[in-house]
């Protein structure tokens, strides 16, 4: 079976399995609730990470980059998500809707795309398990 096939179904999974969030209140940037970390045995110094992303209303991320080594896979589970990953285009995403981060991406975007309700995205990592920093701000 393809990764494609497996990781959105994984990813309902965990959100439905892990449960919970928590709301920023400040209207300023998002709240980040690590939810699973594993080893992945088949895959010699390779980890699964799964963190829960909340935005309150007008919440926005700073610009950022993650771990060299992370491959993400970013699920939106309430709420819109604007986003922009490398040259690429800043979107929309909505529930149900995904992207794919590579390793060494610089995500120069990452908001909720409204001002009136929260939004919230599951994100998956694969990562080198001696990484201990996901997120990188840019300065």
């Amino acid at each position: 079976m393809k990764i494609r096939t497996i990781l959105p179904a994984i990813c309902v999974a965990l959100a439905f399995t892990l449960g919970g969030h928590a709301f920023a209140h400040d209207g300023q940037a998002e709240t980040v609730i690590p939810k699973f970390d594993q080893a992945i045995g088949n895959i010699p110094g390779k980890s699964f990470r799964v963190v829960e992303v909340d935005y309150a209303p007008g919440a926005a991320s700073p610009a950022h980059s993650h771990a060299k080594s992370a491959f993400i896979y970013a699920y939106v589970l309430a709420g819109a998500i604007e986003s922009k990953v490398n040259d690429g285009q800043t979107r929309i995403y909505k529930v149900g809707d995904s992207w794919f981060e590579p390793p060494g991406a610089v995500h120069s975007v990452s908001r909720n795309a409204s001002k009136t309700k929260p939004a919230r995205l599951l994100a998956v990592f694969v990562v080198d398990a001696d990484e201990t920093t996901l997120t990188t701000p840019i300065k």
